[in-house]
């Protein structure tokens, strides 16, 4: 069938939409506008500053299943309310309960000296009285896979890969895998305990920096801990002497039972389609070393106050904005996989999502998994946050962030906001991670993109592409 001619008004409206076809997704001007007075006005509003320091401060740090959990779901519940969202409600997330007690450990021979370590996530605890054993030294992960099993067996495994200072924080594959993998390969080949270089870029504190294993058998697991820099620097040089070295390591710490938390959610209720949603979002746990700060107190704070912005708005906006505050993202994404079974068959609801986990520092990056007939309201998000210095990366996709890539490995339309993370892995899951690290002007900015581009995916006319299936393989859930 032959098509019909456009209407010079239908032409005129596509050349100011900037090659905007009829199919395409797009955000109306007057909702461009909005977006830049809440990124303008989000500069200059500290209420993230105001939640992030409540929370570190009335709850401290928020182990998964500890005493504060509770506590910080109680916070949440109440500061969701205080700030005036339409509907606040929990979600029940099931996990094993792993506890930390007591740690340390020691250089035995040929050098006594103590070692500063931190236990990881799942690791069983030593026997009583401790555990030592000789140690075996890998540099790398792939080295402690391609090793003959008969040189560990018996051993403490010492694996001590270093990350580097990298704004796109990458080197974090690099230690979160030999201390997710690692343990686990180890035992596998018949190790008794397993050391880890801190998977951190502070090379002169001696704090360590604790984590998950990937231990998922409490059966087959073995002691873990990691060691600071410096104190792996020690070991390291010790065992450059050719001598044989002992380790003695003493953790009382283990999976106790199972324990039942939540995902803690708040809504701003849209006024035309009320059952639609951007989500956005990050972790309410933190590790117990500091006060989770960094790690994730910032990304709740920020996803709280951008939603802020847009309630109090003269108008709801069309679609309802979902802050979730997830339930332990540290020991494995229970509350993100919870919540993404729970919700799968809405998954065609969820406009746009995406979490925030990587700090409090300035966001310089945006990339999004979305239907091509969605990259021009991408591009028109994409322009009202050019001015706060984030640049648009067409050829990546957009994962969701940590939590909320759980969901988009089940279809919802994702962006990724890369934060600067020069800085992240020095304080990242240390005593270090607390309020002073996170510089005010640089988290409003957080709140800046979320709000802006939030609503502009609440106001646009379409969708962004959210179906069952719909990003399989694009590899930004990976």
């Amino acid at each position: 069938m032959r098509r019909p001619a456009l209407t010079l008004l239908a032409a005129s409206l596509l050349l100011a939409g900037g090659l905007a076809s009829a199919a395409d997704t797009v955000v109306p001007a007057a909702a461009v506008k909005t977006a830049e007075q809440l990124r303008d006005k989000a500069l200059h509003d500290d209420t993230a500053w105001q939640v992030v320091k409540s929370l570190t401060t009335e709850v401290g740090p928020r182990m998964a299943g500890s005493p504060a959990d509770q506590r910080a779901r109680d916070w949440a519940v109440a500061k969701f309310k205080a700030l005036g969202f339409d509907k606040v409600y929990t979600e029940p997330v099931s996990y094993p309960l792993w506890e930390r007690r007591h740690e340390s450990g020691a250089i035995v021979a040929p050098f006594p000296q103590s070692l500063v370590l931190t236990a990881l996530g799942y690791s069983p605890g030593t026997p009583k009285g401790g555990l030592t054993a000789q140690v075996v030294s890998f540099d790398s992960l792939a080295a402690l896979k391609a090793a003959d099993p008969a040189t560990i067996k018996g051993r403490i495994v010492y694996v001590g890969p270093r990350m580097q200072r990298k704004k796109d924080g990458a080197d974090y594959a690099i230690g979160s895998g030999a201390r997710v993998a690692g343990p686990v390969i180890a035992a596998e080949k018949g190790a008794v305990g397993y050391l880890l270089r801190s998977a951190g870029t502070d090379a002169h504190q001696r704090i360590a920096h604790t984590g998950v294993t990937g231990f998922r058998d409490a059966a087959k697991a073995i002691p873990a801990a990691a060691l600071s820099n410096p104190d792996a620097d020690q070991l390291e040089r010790v065992l450059a002497y050719g001598k044989p070295v002992t380790v003695k390591l003493d953790l009382d710490c283990g999976i106790v039972g199972e324990y039942t938390g939540a995902n803690v959610i708040g809504e701003i209720t849209g006024r035309k389609h009320p059952d639609q949603f951007v989500a956005i979002g990050g972790h309410l746990d933190s590790w117990d070393p500091g006060t989770g700060a960094i790690d994730d107190g910032a990304g709740v704070a920020i996803a709280m106050a951008a939603a802020k912005l847009i309630h109090d708005l003269p108008q709801r906006p069309d679609r309802s904005i979902r802050v979730i505050a997830f339930a332990n993202e540290e020991m494995g994404l229970w509350g993100g996989r919870a919540y993404a079974e729970k919700h799968a068959n809405e998954v065609a609801k969820f406009q746009l999502g995406t979490e925030s986990d990587l700090g409090a520092d300035k966001v310089y990056r945006m990339s999004a998994s979305v239907k091509p007939q969605a990259r021009h309201a991408i591009e028109q998000i994409a322009g009202v946050l050019k001015p706060l210095g984030v640049a648009y990366d067409a050829r990546r996709p957009g994962g969701g962030g940590s939590d909320l890539s759980q969901m988009h490995a089940r279809g919802m339309a994702a962006l990724t906001l890369d934060q600067d993370a020069t800085r992240y892995f020095d304080w990242h899951h240390t005593p270090n991670d607390t309020l002073d690290k996170i510089d005010p002007d640089q988290l409003a900015q957080n709140v800046a993109v979320y709000a802006a581009f939030s609503y502009m995916a609440a106001q646009a006319d379409g969708d962004f592409g959210s179906a069952p299936g719909a990003f399989a393989g694009d590899g930004a859930e990976d």
